[in-house]
């Protein structure tokens, strides 16, 4: 079984701009393409990211379809692979099944790639990313960038014991190729 990293988008591996629509909104943190080089030597790399604009009628799914093609362009560019990037179009009060911390994206990864899920991680700066986690039994990072400092207080202690806190990407990234080489 392959392990998996599931990244959230926003906040994550790119600055949080609001309602992305072009890619001239996309811009990546500094680390972003070096960090993601280093994990996929050792996971596959996935996005997961919650788009509630779309569902608002903020942004529409052409606009989050085309930043996706520059992201997954740059990545290539990078010499980065990601493997799929999901995305839940749909408002917390529409109640869907494919809205973080909903499972429903990992569970079509772990079936599609025979992920080891108890081996993989979900990263990002929301509580929902590291809900996620727990959910599935994946390890979480939750990440200061973004609006992780804002939301850090959501984190219940419950939360923050079965989890890692990170500043960025780049401290994650360091912490998670730490454990790989002591396993």
């Amino acid at each position: 079984m392959t392990r998996a990293i599931f990244l959230d988008r926003d906040g994550t591996i790119i600055k949080d701009n609001g309602h992305i629509r072009s890619e001239k909104d996309v811009e990546f943190y500094d680390y972003t393409f070096d960090c993601l080089k280093q994990l996929q030597k050792y996971f596959l790399l996935f996005i997961i990211t919650n788009q509630p604009g779309i569902s608002k009628k903020i942004i529409n799914k052409d606009d989050v379809e085309k930043v996706h093609s520059y992201i997954l362009q740059k990545m290539e560019e990078n010499g980065i692979k990601i493997s799929e990037i999901y995305y839940c179009p749909h408002c917390k009060e529409d109640e869907c099944l494919c809205r973080k911390p909903n499972p429903f994206f990992i569970n079509k990864a772990k079936e599609k790639y025979l992920i080891d899920i108890r081996n993989s991680y979900v990263i990002g700066d929301h509580p929902s990313d590291v809900k996620l986690a727990l959910k599935v039994d994946a390890n979480g990072i939750y990440l200061l960038t973004g609006h992780g400092r804002k939301h850090y207080c959501e984190l219940d202690d419950s939360i923050r014991y079965r989890i890692k806190i990170c500043s960025n990407l780049k401290t994650a990234t360091k912490a998670i190729l730490k454990l790989v080489s002591n396993s």
